[in-house]
């Protein structure tokens, strides 16, 4: 039997099956940047890591006191990798030191755009996250297989609108799942 070429999931949702039990991934939603045959790269969309944009704020411009709508602006835990490191995914257009376009969608990971973003002039709608989910190859295919995640098309209003409580259950409504009754146990028939 041929064995296929993988099929991408960049731009997909991983949607987290109810038996996940590492703690870095049960109950999340993750946003697929890339996947190729290298591996992959994600950024969790629904996991508010408890630090907001004014306390990153004031570690990067100390001498300067964060607008008072940085305290609202959650960051988010995008995944266990490199932690220290910020992200922040929003619609295509800006273009900021360091952006990666991705299509409709672009990825900075430069200050730049954080100051923008306190300041008012950066993107409408963001996602902000330290750290990131990554795969090695054969990795993310080896837990699908295990059926540790379901997938679809990403939808923007879902990475942007949607308060992150409701992100995990409208992912799985995309496709017509209610993961409220599936079960946690895993197995095979």
């Amino acid at each position: 039997m041929k064995k296929s070429a993988p099929t991408s999931l960049k731009h997909h949702f991983l949607i987290a099956m109810p038996h996940m039990a590492d703690p870095h991934f049960a109950q999340t939603v993750t946003y697929l940047v890339e996947h190729n045959e290298q591996g992959a790269m994600g950024l969790v969309i629904n996991k508010p890591n408890g630090l907001n944009l004014a306390d990153v704020l004031e570690q990067l411009r100390p001498d300067e006191e964060p607008a008072a709508l940085c305290h609202s602006l959650p960051i988010f835990a995008g995944g266990p990798v490199q932690i220290d490191r910020g992200f922040v995914l929003h619609p295509a257009g800006p273009q900021f030191q360091a952006t990666l376009e991705l299509g409709e969608l672009g990825l900075s990971t430069s200050q730049d755009v954080l100051f923008a973003i306190a300041d008012g002039s950066g993107p409408d709608r963001y996602l902000i996250t330290l750290g990131y989910a990554g795969w090695d190859a054969g990795q993310l295919e080896a837990e699908l297989s295990e059926n540790a995640w379901l997938t679809c098309p990403a939808d923007s209003s879902i990475l942007f609108d949607l308060p992150f409580d409701q992100r995990l259950n409208a992912a799985a409504a995309r496709l017509g799942v209610n993961l409220s009754l599936l079960t946690s146990q895993v197995g095979h028939a």
